[in-house]
């Protein structure tokens, strides 16, 4: 149990920073189950949006810090990879 002041904000302050980077990572990982579905159903066009979406929230979880921004990166790369080559 935290003593200080300054402890008790701290805790405070870490589970508000814990339910902020739970929804964010959260949100990340379904959107690339989306992507990964739709690639593998073969929908160019859904696939594609999905990933938009995707790469989107990917950025802003690193803008915000739940992930670093070279693991956004990569996240993004091996997703992308995923993507059905349009005809």
């Amino acid at each position: 149990m935290a003593n200080t002041r300054s402890a008790r904000k701290r805790v405070r302050k870490t589970e508000r920073e814990t339910a902020r980077n739970r929804i964010l990572k959260t949100r990340v990982k379904l959107l690339r189950k989306e992507v990964s579905e739709a690639a593998e159903a073969g929908d160019t066009k859904k696939a594609q949006e999905a990933y938009n979406k995707f790469a989107s929230a990917a950025d802003k979880a690193a803008k915000k810090g739940t992930f670093h921004k070279k693991t956004a990166s990569r996240l993004k790369s091996r997703t992308a990879a995923l993507l059905p080559k349009s005809a």
